[in-house]
């Protein structure tokens, strides 16, 4: 049985079909999600650094949430300029870029010894790693239509909660075993040995993607013809493709607004959740680490299996929103039961699970809405404006664990954002945002 694709002469099965996206799949995804992880990584693995990091350098909860935060500051700044480069001089270039300093810049954390120079390096990696998450969201658009991105994305972005699966053992392992090692704290070796891989993955790079599937040698004539019909196909309907749109049109602003209420959770995971395990009773680095891989592996499952389900039904919307209501109850159950690590830990992974799936998910919207140079501002900008929340909601929790010794209210502030998140989703009209299969 024919599908309805055909390009220049050129009729596919949907099983041809299928198996070329499967193809690009595993050319480009296992490259792109392992940049992915080290980038992740290196932003967020100063939740484990603050585990002595603060004693050492005489640091406060809310000196460590507005370094962890201010980082945000840099991104939002240069993130749309970053895209806009990004159209001018291809993404293999501006990808190896973009992870050449940042690892450079974590690795210099290191040398932090002043509250001064922790806000500086972290603003300065802010900037370094501006445009790489919306750069490859940008660049999956180049290979993949509207109807394949929800699987595909999930994909791409389980490279977060993989990070956790994989960081926080191996941060738990670097800050255990290597007390006392040479001149150098623990922490400080997380900071360089976490940043090595970065660089490498970089240079790397630069020789293994390809700016455009004409570029890409190890496609057939006719398999690029396939592709970029169907890309064609996609762009069709979208009349928001100017440079200005993404930054101008209302859809766009919305969608940025629910994005910065679902990335609060987000946020409010990725550097709290090591010591939101401590609180709860666990002492031990490694046991903190082994114990921060479970939300994060049952998110992995939860990302993917959502994607398939959000392609096959071709539906986003109840999709997304329900992902934001679970996270909710998930922080809310956490922090009734914070004395308890078993009760806790459950409650954290259901939210993390959530927290997680609202923000792939989310990522299959703006492409169905903006096409050509609006996707490159539009997505940017949304991701921009949905940065705000990593220096919200860090420094939010840091205050109110200084000022409370509980991060349990701060927190509840948190699931109320993901719930209004979740009710924002059912603003955006459905035809714009789901396909009928």
């Amino acid at each position: 049985m024919l599908s309805s694709t055909s390009a220049a002469g050129v009729a596919a099965t949907r099983d041809e079909e299928g198996a070329i996206y499967t193809k690009v799949m595993w050319r480009l995804l296992p490259f792109l999600f392992l940049c992915y992880v080290f980038a992740y990584l290196d932003r967020v693995n100063v939740g484990f650094a603050k585990l002595s990091m603060m004693n050492d350098l005489g640091f406060s909860e809310a000196v460590y949430g507005l370094g962890a935060g201010v980082f945000f500051v840099g991104y939002v700044l240069f993130e749309v300029p970053s895209n806009i480069v990004m159209l001018k001089v291809g993404a293999r270039f501006w990808i190896t870029r973009i992870m050449v300093t940042w690892g450079i810049i974590s690795a210099c954390t290191m040398f932090v010894t002043t509250p001064t120079q922790f806000y500086v390096l972290r603003f300065l990696l802010g900037v370094a790693e501006a445009g790489f998450f919306p750069a490859v969201l940008l660049y999956l658009t180049y290979w993949f239509p509207s109807s394949r991105r929800g699987k595909v994305t999930a994909l791409f972005m389980t490279g977060i909660p993989m990070s956790g699966v994989i960081g926080g053992p191996l941060s738990g392992f670097i800050m255990a075993s290597m007390v006392g090692v040479g001149s150098l704290s623990n922490w400080q070796w997380l900071f360089l040995l976490e940043a090595i891989p970065t660089v490498v993955l970089g240079v790397v790079a630069f020789f293994f993607l390809d700016d455009r599937i004409k570029d890409a040698k190890w496609l057939s004539a006719r398999e690029k013809a396939l592709l970029e019909h169907n890309l064609a196909q996609d762009a069709q309907g979208k009349h928001l493709h100017k440079l200005r749109d993404g930054l101008t049109n209302p859809r766009v602003w919305l969608l940025a607004m629910i994005y910065l209420f679902f990335t609060m959770g987000l946020y409010a995971i990725s550097f709290w959740l090591p010591s939101i395990v401590k609180d709860s009773g666990v002492v031990d680095a490694w046991h903190i680490g082994l114990l921060t891989t479970i939300p994060y592996a049952a998110a992995t499952v939860a990302m993917v299996m959502t994607g398939r389900s959000s392609d096959r039904h071709g539906e986003r919307r109840w999709h997304l929103a329900l992902a934001g209501f679970a996270g909710a109850i998930g922080l809310v159950w956490s922090v009734l039961y914070a004395d308890n690590t078993i009760i806790a830990l459950m409650g954290l992974t259901l939210a993390t699970m959530g927290i997680m799936t609202t923000i792939c998910q989310f990522w299959t919207l703006p492409p169905t809405i903006l096409t050509g140079a609006a996707a490159a501002t539009g997505i940017a900008f949304a991701n921009s404006v949905g940065s705000f929340s990593g220096l919200i909601a860090p420094s939010m929790l840091g205050y109110v664990k200084t000022a409370t010794d509980s991060t349990g209210n701060g927190l509840l502030v948190i699931a109320a954002c993901l719930v209004i998140g979740g009710l924002l989703v059912f603003t955006i009209p459905a035809h714009l945002v789901s396909r009928k299969k």
